[in-house]
């Protein structure tokens, strides 16, 4: 590809390596994934390390307490997919974020004990380790264990996020946190220091997965809930169990796409926006042109019209993945677009087929010296989850259970509205939007790809994709290029400052889309292997990201 290694690079870039790249939200977690990779570590075990990293020194996403996705492609070529997505408690019920005459009670399945779905992080690095690993468990946790204990630096953007929520924090975690500075405010470059989480992940270290499901992490989880009335019970933990799964594979413009099966909504939307423009010649329109940006947002408004109806945990529900994939259904689907006006969502519907997650999840890539490749969205929903701090335990819980649909066609907090296939039952799995992916073209790996974004993950992975393909874009300027989004309903095209011209958007304007303003796009951490064999990073300036690679 001719735009592989020229064209602006951006602030973030990292220039190109032969042995090994991580690209994460945090210098901090970065920096020890290579060192994994530097110590002979494989790609897993540098992402079970750069998990449980991101869990202390980039807190509002990283996690224990949250879970995620992974997509893996070995070197040879095998690929498989991991759910470690969180759970409803077996005493969730289908109601229980209503009010007596069956309207959703705004914050209730966003904020406290009531929030958090039962954790599978944890359980999701040891069942990717145990199968793929190379190093000895303790050595991978160990990073963690080490920037707990020691401390770290904050970034300027932490001390400001953690001063904005000192309130909130306060109300729900009375005994005090370790995020909480009771003598002044946070600065940038305070030393965070968090020994009840060096604790829990000293027992994570020596006794695995029953470190955190059972035991003292596990007893201080359950005093937690029952403090705050929240549901997890001991049964719940123990019960709790990640999932291997097929990944959701399709091809585009000669290239395949390896993606994320349900729980993520993701996967299959990716693939069915890629079929939905392939037979457009965005190339010849060019990046962000009236034409191009036509065809993405209708592409967006039918396949998250679908995503509303048809997508649920694949273990309660019957998704008619099948037909969703079927390049026949989305050509059909994209027949009922006009070039002379907007479509209103009103007039779509999710496809007649037989049988808002938050903003603040972080995405990691990591590709290795033998070229073993690992995808990771992970994820406590809201930004520092539900604010609930387990006391003893010193890791955030998830505010997940707002990613069902609380209410049949109710929005959720980024106004996504879901169906009967992600209402609340026990023991089932909300659905996510989360998409880590990998491409290979003609066999050989070819990039690795994900984002953070709520409702805008599929959208951004999806723009980021046809950056580089299509637009031919170095992997920086593909990861910072500006981005826009529609997911169906609400019936707005959301814009990033620049990202459009204002001859397109007047052009657009004049066709019925209706354009709005809004702030950053999706944080992409992805990486390009080149046709000359090295790596090329993309860490997005829109966050702390960093790329490292040796």
């Amino acid at each position: 590809m001719s735009g592989c290694v020229s064209g602006q690079l951006g602030k973030n870039n990292s220039g190109e390596y032969k042995n090994g790249m991580v690209v994460s939200a945090h210098p901090e977690a970065s920096e020890v994934g290579i060192a994994i990779l530097k110590k002979g570590g494989n790609a897993v075990d540098a992402a079970v390390a750069v998990q449980f990293a991101l869990a202390v020194v980039y807190p509002n996403a990283g996690n224990l307490g949250g879970g995620g996705f992974m997509v893996y492609r070995s070197a040879k070529g095998e690929i498989n997919a991991l759910d470690f997505r969180e759970k409803a408690a077996a005493s969730a019920s289908r109601d229980m974020y209503l009010d007596s005459v069956g309207n959703p009670i705004v914050n209730k399945s966003l904020y406290g004990h009531l929030a958090a779905g039962v954790p599978g992080s944890v359980d999701g690095m040891v069942e990717a380790h145990k199968k793929y690993g190379k190093l000895s468990w303790a050595e991978v946790v160990q990073p963690a264990v080490d920037l707990s204990q020691n401390g770290f630096r904050i970034t300027k953007r932490q001390a400001s996020e953690l001063n904005g929520l000192h309130r909130d924090l306060m109300k729900f975690n009375p005994d005090g946190t370790a995020f909480i500075n009771l003598e002044s405010t946070w600065k940038e470059n305070d030393l965070l220091v968090q020994k009840e989480l060096a604790n829990t992940l000293k027992l994570v270290q020596e006794k695995g997965r029953a470190g955190f499901y059972e035991g003292a992490v596990a007893d201080s989880i359950v005093a937690e809930m029952q403090k705050g009335k929240g549901l997890i019970t001991k049964t719940d933990l123990q019960n709790y169990h990640a999932a291997w799964r097929k990944p959701i594979t399709g091809t585009y413009r000669g290239y395949k796409i390896i993606t994320m099966p349900p729980t993520s909504s993701g996967g299959i939307a990716l693939v069915q926006l890629l079929q939905s423009v392939e037979p457009y010649p965005l190339k010849k329109w060019g990046y962000n042109k009236d034409s191009t940006v036509q065809v993405i947002v209708e592409a967006e408004r039918r396949v998250y019209a679908d995503r509303a109806t048809h997508l649920g945990d694949p273990d309660f529900y019957a998704v008619p993945k099948n037909e969703l994939l079927d390049r026949q259904y989305n050509k059909q689907r994209m027949a009922s677009f006009t070039w002379d006006a907007a479509t209103p969502s009103s007039a779509v519907l999710a496809g007649n087929v037989k049988g808002k997650e938050h903003e603040e999840t972080t995405h990691f890539s990591i590709v290795d010296k033998e070229g073993n490749a690992v995808s990771i969205t992970t994820t406590l929903n809201g930004s520092y989850g539900s604010l609930v701090v387990v006391k003893g335990g010193g890791f955030l819980l998830n505010n997940e259970m707002d990613d069902f649909s609380v209410k049949p066609g109710a929005p959720n907090m980024y106004g996504l509205v879901g169906g009967e296939a992600n209402a609340i039952a026990p023991n089932k799995r909300m659905l996510s939007s989360m998409t880590p992916s990998i491409l290979e073209k003609d066999g050989k790996l070819f990039m690795v790809v994900g984002t953070p974004g709520g409702s805008t993950i599929i959208t951004s992975v999806f723009q980021t994709i046809i950056n580089v393909i299509d637009f031919e874009m170095p992997m920086q300027s593909a990861v910072a290029a500006k981005k826009f989004h529609h997911q169906w309903l609400p019936d707005e095209v959301y814009v990033e400052k620049d990202a459009l011209d204002s001859l397109t958007t007047a052009k657009l304007k004049a066709k019925g889309y209706k354009i709005q303003a809004r702030g950053a796009i999706g944080r992409v951490d992805a990486i390009l292997k080149t046709k000359w064999g090295a790596y090329q990073g993309g860490a997005d300036p829109r966050g702390d990201d960093k790329a490292v690679g040796y």
